[in-house]
């Protein structure tokens, strides 16, 4: 032993959690000479770090030569007109498009809408839990503010009115953003998340905070579990648990989301709503909780593909004071003609572990005409990239692991943050950077097969895909496709390779759930899957069913 307390033995231990091996005379040499390096992590340590400090080092999904493929920004709806229903519940499920042309009609009034959803939420929040924080004297504001302007024949847009959920990450000024954990559960922000002031300036009215499962994993929060609409004895998957469950049940006409690594498509795929991860960087993340710098991005939760295009036009944009922010154009075309377009797939995603759901939506596309051919992706270690992913989350919280408040989180499973936080601290700062070299190599490997197709279709946890993709940039929407009938599904760890299905509980009962599929585009051209996912959705005809709630 030196005067530093570390011995050979200790460095062999340490060994065995890094998975390397050193001699007897190599650890003998670093014994003496390892105090330098302690202290040095120790003097950075005593600084702390703000949530919101960014890194220097800066993700871009663009490799050399890239070029945006889309160069207008603008936008075509499908506005076909609807007469405006009189029953509340069918309001509350109407598309964003019928609910804008009913307000700037006049035939619909913003605090009428937003009064309905305050009723369903007052009805139904305690069964979902899906809402932390209803801010309901401000939605009438806002609402009323919104009508005021109507009357003067002032529509703002497509959002003009119309009431949404945030996902409780996005600051709020003066409204609790608790980030679903108990250590932030009283914080109170004194400004608002850039992408709550854009949607306010596009008229869109706030009903309140969405929750989601504590640090952006799960659905477990501080206040207890959201829930699934379609079945209220399982969660609703996370983290955008909230968002996806109040979007599903008729609590707003949309909410917003984001995702690091499933945030967005999992609760789609659970709650059967349309979420789309728009391209890394499209969206800018100022005034939002960071997870993983390097990862993180923000998007709409909807009920229908096309909503999703309205409220990422809304959202879209530069932002300058965002280190991550890529300005870029956002075009879509409802009416366009996607029969020409070249569908990728990766055969074994639809081999054993497919439901009849994912070959349903496989089969559609092919009988919608477009040509729909196999792909194949390089045999790389795309799972070895989650270790980023823990090592990104656990500095982005480092405190909590320093301090012991990560023992305040309610969920304290093998495979929650708490855990995976301290576990990080053993990993290999080599590593890292040899992962981020992988992380390359998986770019490329994305855009040489986007070379050759327009799209890719597949199940949620299409083999590397979730993964892949996240690491990449590349955008996913993840739409509605069919039913099934299962058992009460359980929570997924990160890592744990696939989603459980769950089975029949002990009562032997069922539940007849959404089910989705996926489509991933090129970069920042959401346009082309939002196009082939509008065609999707009229093909398969399931999107229209809502969910039964028990009186």
């Amino acid at each position: 032993m030196d005067d530093t307390g570390i011995t050979e033995a200790d460095i062999e231990a340490a060994e065995r959690l890094l998975g390397i091996a050193y001699s007897a005379r190599e650890r003998a040499q670093m014994a003496g000479n390892l105090v330098g390096q302690i202290q040095l992590a120790k003097d950075r340590r005593a600084l702390p770090l703000a949530n919101d400090v960014p890194t220097a080092s800066r993700f871009d999904p663009r490799l050399p030569g890239f070029e945006l493929s889309v160069k207008n920004d603008a936008q075509t709806y499908d506005l076909t007109k609807n007469s405006s229903p009189e029953d509340d519940d069918d309001i509350a499920f109407a598309p964003i498009s019928d609910l804008a042309t009913w307000i700037r009609e006049g035939s619909l009034t913003s605090r009428r809408l937003t009064e309905i959803y305050l009723t369903r939420i007052e009805r139904l929040n305690d069964k979902l839990e899906c809402f932390a924080t209803v801010t309901a004297d401000l939605a009438l504001s806002q609402a009323d503010a919104a009508d005021a302007l109507t009357a003067r024949g002032v529509n703002l847009g497509p959002l003009h009115g119309i009431p949404y959920g945030a996902k409780d990450l996005l600051d709020t000024a003066g409204v609790t953003t608790g980030w679903g954990a108990e250590p932030y559960q009283d914080r109170l922000p004194d400004t608002d998340a850039h992408i709550v002031v854009k949607l306010r300036n596009a008229g869109a009215v706030l009903l309140g905070k969405t929750t989601l499962g504590a640090l952006a994993y799960n659905d477990i929060w501080y206040g207890g579990r959201t829930r699934n609409p379609w079945n209220l004895n399982e969660g609703s998957s996370g983290s955008s648990a909230g968002s996806a469950s109040a979007t599903a049940g008729g609590l707003c006409a949309f909410a917003i989301g984001t995702e690091t690594l499933g945030s967005i498509t999992s609760p789609s795929q659970r709650c059967g709503t349309t979420g789309l991860r728009p391209t890394f960087g499209r969206v800018s993340r100022r005034g939002a909780m960071a997870l993983s710098y390097s990862l993180d991005k923000i998007g709409p939760i909807c009920r229908n593909v096309q909503d999703n295009a309205i409220v990422l036009a809304a959202i879209n944009g530069a932002d300058p004071a965002d280190r991550f922010n890529i300005a870029a154009p956002f075009g879509f075309d409802a009416g366009r003609d996607v029969s020409k377009l070249r569908v990728g797939y990766l055969p074994e995603a639809f081999g054993e572990g497919a439901t009849e759901v994912d070959h349903a939506a496989l089969k559609a596309v092919r009988d919608m005409g477009l040509e729909v051919v196999p792909v194949t992706l390089p045999d790389l270690p795309y799972g070895s990239l989650m270790n980023t992913v823990y090592a990104e989350a656990a500095a982005a919280f480092e405190h909590l692991t320093l301090d012991d408040t990560d023992d305040t989180l309610t969920w304290q499973d093998d495979g929650a943050w708490p855990n995976t936080f301290r576990k990080a601290r053993f990993l290999s700062a080599v590593d890292q950077i040899q992962l981020d070299r992988l992380r390359y190599l998986v770019m490329q490997a994305l855009n040489d097969t986007f070379e050759n197709i327009d799209a890719m279709i597949g199940p949620f946890m299409t083999g590397p895909m979730l993964i892949a993709s996240n690491f990449t940039g590349h955008p996913c929407l993840h739409l509605r496709a069919g039913f099934m009938n299962l058992g009460t599904r359980g929570a997924a760890s990160l890592g744990a390779g696939k989603l459980t299905t769950g089975s029949a509980d002990q009562k032997g009962r069922t539940f007849t759930v959404p089910q989705g599929i996926s489509l991933w585009g090129k970069l920042f051209d959401e346009g082309t899957i939002l196009s082939l996912g509008m065609a999707l959705e009229k093909k398969l005809d399931v999107v229209s069913k809502r969910p039964e709630f028990p009186a």
